[in-house]
């Protein structure tokens, strides 16, 4: 008896599309987390958002559950998925 055909390997995306979207995805997490944050609890300022403390752990927070949910559990980030680096399954 013969075996059934593999399916092909995926195909790992270039290391500079995975980079790439690697830091786009936490620029975008810490600039919209950080505003989020920031205007619930007052910490907007002229330039942008200043966060120390409690919100400043909040933001770490939220960046950490991001990757965690994009890498784990959504199959890519949103960059990664724009950029088409999602990782191999």
């Amino acid at each position: 008896m013969s075996e059934p055909p593999r399916p092909p390997e995926p195909v790992k995306a270039p290391a500079w599309r995975r980079v790439l979207a690697g830091i786009l995805d936490f620029l975008t997490v810490f600039f919209a987390g950080g505003f989020v944050i920031g205007k619930l609890t007052g910490r907007l300022t002229d330039d942008g958002f200043k966060l120390t403390g409690a919100p400043a752990l909040a933001l770490f927070a939220v960046i950490a559950i991001y990757f965690y949910l994009g890498w784990k559990r959504l199959g890519g980030t949103i960059w990664q998925r724009i950029l088409g680096a999602r990782p191999a399954v």
